[in-house]
């Protein structure tokens, strides 16, 4: 929470006055928190005792990087040659904007190289928040025009098939991943989230298109399961429960026994949850006994029941 409250007093919660101290000032700010926070954190790092908040002042001072360059742009002037002016440095956290690139793609570098350094996981959210906010702003410059901004058929698709990639390079990394940190953590969840944000707010016209995102987050749940990653699961359920609404709200809205039958469904997912739970250990030993051979090197390591005990 700490590390948090740091990051966004220097990014989200920043208000006019400390973006009128102009590029030098803001890019000089945003080099010497990272400097101290750096410097402090590879101080504490050397004890094995203090790797967490060693990690997160690490991480404090990645969520610099996209600052600086938001700062030395600003200076040089050199938003002319990205997708026009950006504004403020608060808004790289609430608008789509292709000038943003620049400043994710420095943020996802940083991140890396941190991490590679210092092996701790929650570094990565900086790194998954970038990527996640790209996949947003990619979608401007496939369009090549600023005026097609609210094209939102083309950003919904764009996050999408990104969110798809994240989630292929998680599941790469889970695979690869035998021992040690959870690096795929930060990864599965804003690839998950940019996944099906962009499936969930599709304009399917047909019942079956409907239905299909139906199965498709049931599917989710299963993976969930395959994967032992219960991010998955939630979306999942989250999807299904909205498919749910949506038979009730528009084709079974004149059928009263609709909604006592949807109450009994809702009870009846809460008792397949608790049974699942109770039972872990031997439904993720079925999977493995189900699983063939030739996918069973698809199931990361700590999702196979030799590992969990």
């Amino acid at each position: 929470a700490g590390a948090l409250i740091v990051m966004g007093a220097m990014g989200l919660f920043t208000n006019e006055a400390f973006n009128r101290m102009g590029g030098w000032a803001l890019a000089a700010c945003g080099a010497a928190y990272l400097a101290v926070f750096l410097a402090a954190g590879h101080m504490l790092w050397k004890n094995q005792a203090l790797r967490i908040p060693a990690g997160l002042l690490i991480a404090v001072a990645v969520s610099m990087v996209p600052l600086i360059i938001y700062g030395t742009q600003d200076a040089l002037g050199l938003w002319t040659y990205a997708m026009g002016d950006p504004g403020q440095y608060k808004d790289f956290f609430s608008y789509v904007k292709a000038s943003w690139i620049y400043m994710e793609i420095g943020a996802v570098l940083a991140a890396v190289i941190a991490v590679w350094r210092y092996p701790f996981p929650f570094i990565l959210l900086i790194a998954a928040v970038a990527l996640w906010f790209m996949s947003m702003d990619l979608a401007l410059w496939f369009t090549r025009e600023p005026s097609n901004y609210y094209d939102f058929e083309i950003r919904r698709l764009v996050s999408m098939y990104f969110g798809l990639g994240i989630i292929a390079i998680a599941w790469t990394v889970d695979i690869l991943r035998k021992r040690g940190p959870d690096f795929a953590f930060w990864l599965h969840i804003f690839g998950v989230m940019a996944f099906w944000c962009g499936m969930t707010f599709s304009d399917s016209s047909t019942e079956l298109m409907k239905f299909v995102y139906c199965l498709i987050n049931i599917g989710m749940i299963g993976l969930s399961l395959f994967l032992n990653r219960r991010v998955y699961a939630v979306f999942g359920a989250i999807g299904v429960a909205t498919y749910l609404g949506y038979l009730a709200n528009e084709v079974f809205k004149d059928v009263i026994l609709f909604s006592f039958a949807l109450s009994a469904i809702g009870l009846a997912v809460i008792g397949l949850g608790l049974l699942l739970n109770r039972n872990r250990t031997r439904v993720m030993a079925a999977m493995d006994t189900l699983v063939p051979q030739s996918l069973a090197w698809l199931r990361p390591e700590h999702a196979r029941i030799a590992s969990l005990r």
